[in-house]
This record gives structure tokens, C-alpha cells and sequence, in this order.
């Protein structure tokens, strides 16, 4: 179809000669299999001369792929056209994909070949794949740095020869899309046949979707592309990119359109850089973990009332499945309250306001808060509805290995300050004896944990007191980046347990103790 931009997928063969990417066999047909539930029309299995290994595992997804061509590639000597074509014969639907370069410095420094030369190389190739299929696949090397006339030339020697599709490689991602996309307008124009233009673009200049796309306006019908953009040096164009830009903008692209179930595009990328070992980068394009995420206040705002203010795809399209509201120090209250909502954590007014100030303060020390964050917040700032006589305002610690650990803490019981210093075996220890001291209360630590909330750096410390004189066991719990302020809040949150039981009247020993509490 005239209005079909084919998908040429060259992860398993330009994608594997990046930099320390090796796949074997199985890996291979893993990832060509999540091709295939992809929908790219052709696979690039490999390049089965260039190995033995290489050559088994083009084979064995010959055998087992069903639905796109299986391609395999080929330079222009007939011994690496023969194993190309023993290596796919396999497969339903296949394609040999012959190259040779074409630019002078490409001639003259690694083939040694005239001009006439790699003119009767390409002729000879194309006529050797020919013998095997009807599907061959024809590429100059180096077309963007090559003499446009002698390019075209050759071009018109593959076509004559039977070549069904002829690739322009931008290897050297040199081009830039206005001149690319006049190099593709005027191969049509020049070279007769009945040919699909292809194009292959890297990103050495980070022009590669853009000159592919370019190349797309201009007539071409095939991108030969990546998963996730990787390739030799800084990668090629990224198949998840060009498909959704085809999509998202086919006000543009009018009457285009590609094959490839879009809900797939998350999975692939998964699954290609588990195996090759490449991440992706937080804000790739499309399959980035950020590519749906916001934290700015004004976004979180504007998405929370209607996604599109700043999202121009829906996750759920390319399997990022929903929006993500990322909770951190740029966020606003609205998307704050909308979290709490979704975690049933049901709290307005003045709780709201002062869980907000918590979180605020919380996230200026760490990077995201995770639900389990917030939780902790809600339940150590807010208490339900319960009324704070005690306020931890300020913590001050000083130790090491040379001094005395000590701590200072200020306290408003009640409205009133109190201030008290202490020294300890440790800063923990300091910051609880300069609690009791500023309280007068001499309860008994029975239980001490700390634990890392969500596996992070904050600290959720969990203390227990026993009050002898009144036989009452409270238990507290704090939380901060830092160990000793979460131990003093949970120390604090006990005393205040101790406070409301005394002022209920309850005793869980059978006597009406109620105690009392200096400065009060």
C-alpha cells in the first residue's frame, strides 16, 4: 500500500554492534519474538557470515518467527549471499539485504575499489540474491557523504538487477533532515523501477528520527530503526519514536500509517535492554520511565483535571500503562491531596495543611516519596484527630569519635518552651534524655526499632516506654532522613500517647494514676 511505512527492525543486527552487546542464540529469539508481537514487518535477524554463532541464531529464528520478513544481511561477495540465504531459508518470508559503500572515503581507504569496481560488485550481488528470492534488498554505505550522481548510478545498477528496495544509509549520522529528505525526492525522481526507498539513519548529530521522518515526507516507505535507538556509536533511530511520532501526528503525516500495536512498545523496550544490558535513559522518548511522569505542581494541576493539558499520548497506548503523578519537593497540593485520596487516607483543613508542611519538609530531603512515605506522614504528623500537648520544634546533635555525644532539644508543651541538654552513650540515647529532661517524665525504653521506609534513606524508628508509676506501656513512632529526629519524634508521639491516656482517665494496669507532667 502506497500509504504504509513499513518497520524495518535492525535491533538483533546494528542493535547487537553496539558496544558490549552479545547476544546468543536464545536472546535473539526472545527479543524477535517480541518483535513479531510488535508487528514490525521485517526483522534484521542478524549478519549469519559473520559468525557461526551469528549464523545459528538468524537460522533459528528463521525457523520459529511467524508473521514479518525475516531479513538477514549480506555484503556483495557471493559466498556471504549463499550463507545469508542458507541461514533464512527457513522462515515463510524472507529478504537478503546486500550493501556496499559508495562514498569516495569509504572506496578509496577500505574496499581499495574503483568506482566501476563497486559498480559491477553491486550488479553481481543483486543478481546472486536474486537467484534466491524476490525480496532483495539493496543498500550504497556511506550515502549521505557520497557523490550524489555516482550514488544514484549505482542505485539504478541494483534496480535494473532486481533490487525491490533500496536503502539510503545515513551511517555516519552526518545528514540533517532538509538535505536528506531532498536526497530521498530526488533518488525517486532519477532512478526508474519499481522499488520501495528506505532509510537508515544514526544519531551521531541526534538527527536520526528527524531525518528519518524527513525521509518519509519526501517519499521513502521503509525506516529501518531500533528498539530503544541502540547501534553502532550513538545508536540509531528509535522504532518506538518514529512510530508514535507517525501516530501523535497524523495531522502531519496525512494518509501514513505503520503496522505496529503500539501497547507493545513498553514491553519491547523492557526486554531489549534486560538482555543487551543498556538502560534507558529516565526521559527517553516514549518508553522513558519519566515519559508520563510529573512532579511540577502546575502539571500535576493540569493533569489531575485533564491529561492532555501536558501529555500529547496516552500511556496506556504504548503500555506504560497510567499517568504518574510523582510526588517530590516541586509538587503542589493538589496533586498531594489526590495521592492521600487514592491511599484512603481521608484528611482536610487544618490537618491537611499541616501534613502538606510535613511532606514538604520531607521531600527537600529526599528525592520521591513513595506511598508508604506518605502513610507514615499522615499517621506521625496528623494522629487521626488527636491534639498534640507536646511539639517537638528543634533537635540539635553534636558527637563523634573525640566527644561526648550530646543533644539539645526544644520542646513546646502545651505553648509553653522548654529547653534541655543532654549527653548519652550515643545521640539517640542524648536525644531521649533531653526529652525526659525537658518533660520531667522518667519512663523506661523497653522496645527500640528503626527501620528504612520502602527500602529508602528515611528512617521510621518505633519506641515503646513503660511508665512504672503508673504500670502504662505506650508505644510511639517518628519519621525523617535522620535516624536521631525520627528517635525523637517517636519519642515524643509516646509521650503524648501517655498524655491522652491520662486525660481520659484510663489506666491499662486498673488504676487511676493520673501523673503528671512538668510545666504543665
Amino acid at each position: 500500500m502506497a500509504d504504509h511505512v513499513k518497520i524495518f527492525d535492525t535491533t538483533l543486527r546494528d542493535g547487537e554492534q553496539s558496544p558490549g552487546i552479545s547476544l546468543d542464540e536464545g536472546e535473539k529469539l526472545e527479543i524477535a519474538e517480541q518483535l513479531a508481537r510488535l508487528g514490525v514487518d521485517v526483522i534484521e535477524a542478524g549478519f549469519p557470515i559473520a559468525s557461526q554463532g551469528d549464523f545459528e541464531a538468524v537460522q533459528a529464528i528463521a525457523r520459529a518467527v511467524e508473521g514479518p520478513i525475516i531479513c538477514g544481511l549480506s555484503r556483495t561477495a557471493h559466498k556471504d549471499i549463499d550463507r545469508c540465504w542458507e541461514a533464512i531459508e527457513p522462515a515463510a518470508n524472507r529478504r537478503i539485504h546486500t550493501f556496499i559503500a559508495t562514498s569516495e572515503r569509504h572506496m578509496q581507504k577500505k574496499l581499495r575499489m574503483t568506482p566501476d569496481q563497486v559498480k559491477a560488485e553491486a550488479a553481481s550481488a543483486v543478481g546472486r540474491a536474486r537467484e534466491y528470492t524476490d525480496d532483495v534488498e539493496f543498500s550504497p554505505e556511506d550515502a549521505s557523504r557520497s557523490d550524489f550522481d555516482f550514488m544514484c548510478d549505482v542505485l539504478q545498477i541494483a534496480a535494473d538487477a532486481g533490487a525491490t528496495t533500496l536503502n539510503i544509509p545515513d551511517t555516519v549520522g552526518y545528514g540533517i533532515p532538509d538535505e536528506y529528505a531532498e536526497q530521498i525526492r530526488s533518488i525517486r525522481a532519477r532512478v526508474s523501477g519499481d522499488y520501495v526507498l528506505s532509510t537508515h539513519c544514526h544519531n551521531d548529530l541526534g538527527l536520526a528520527v528527524a531525518n528519518s521522518l524527513a525521509g518519509v515526507t519526501a517519499g521513502a516507505r521503509q525506516i529501518e530503526c531500533a528498539v530503544n535507538g541502540i547501534g553502532e556509536r550513538a545508536g540509531n533511530a528509535a522504532l518506538e519514536e518514529l512510530v508514535m511520532a507517525i501516530r501523535t501526528r497524523g495531522d502531519f503525516f496525512e494518509g501514513l500509517e505503520v503496522g505496529v500495536k503500539t501497547e507493545e512498545l513498553a514491553r519491547a523496550s523492557r526486554i531489549v535492554s534486560r538482555l543487551t544490558g543498556y538502560p534507558v535513559q529516565y526521559n527517553k522518548a516514549v518508553v522513558g520511565r519519566n515519559a508520563f511522569a510529573h512532579e511540577a505542581g502546575i502539571h500535576q494541576h493540569g493533569v489531575l483535571s485533564d491529561r492532555e493539558t501536558y501529555e500529547i499520548m496516552d500511556p496506556a497506548a504504548v503500555g506504560q500503562g497510567e499517568s504518574k503523578i510523582v510526588l517530590g519537593k516541586h509538587s503542589g497540593r493538589h496533586a498531594f491531596a489526590d495521592r492521600l485520596k487514592h491511599l484512603g487516607l481521608v484528611v482536610h483543613g487544618d490537618a491537611l495543611n499541616a501534613a502538606f508542611v510535613r511532606f514538604k519538609e520531607l521531600a527537600d530531603r529526599k528525592v520521591e516519596i513513595t506511598d508508604a512515605d506518605l502513610e507514615a506522614i499522615v499517621v506521625d504528623e496528623i494522629g487521626g484527630s488527636m491534639v498534640h500537648h507536646i511539639v517537638l520544634a528543634s533537635v540539635d546533635c553534636r558527637g563523634g569519635t573525640v566527644s561526648t555525644p550530646t543533644a539539645t532539644v526544644v520542646l513546646a508543651v502545651d505553648g509553653v518552651t522548654v529547653e534541655s541538654e543532654a549527653t548519652g552513650d550515643g545521640m539517640v540515647d542524648a536525644v531521649c534524655k533531653a526529652v525526659k529532661d525537658a518533660t520531667g517524665m522518667e519512663g523506661a525504653l523497653t522496645d527500640y526499632t528503626v527501620n528504612a521506609v520502602t527500602g529508602g534513606v528515611d528512617a521510621l524508628a518505633d519506641v515503646a516506654l513503660r511508665f512504672e508509676s503508673d504500670g502504662i506501656v505506650v508505644a510511639g513512632k517518628g519519621l525523617s532522613t535522620d535516624v536521631v529526629l525520627a528517635s525523637a519524634r517517636a519519642f515524643v508521639d509516646a509521650l503524648n500517647r501517655l498524655w491522652r491516656i491520662r486525660d481520659s482517665g484510663e489506666d491499662p494496669a486498673g488504676v487511676d494514676r493520673p501523673g503528671s507532667l512538668r510545666g504543665v
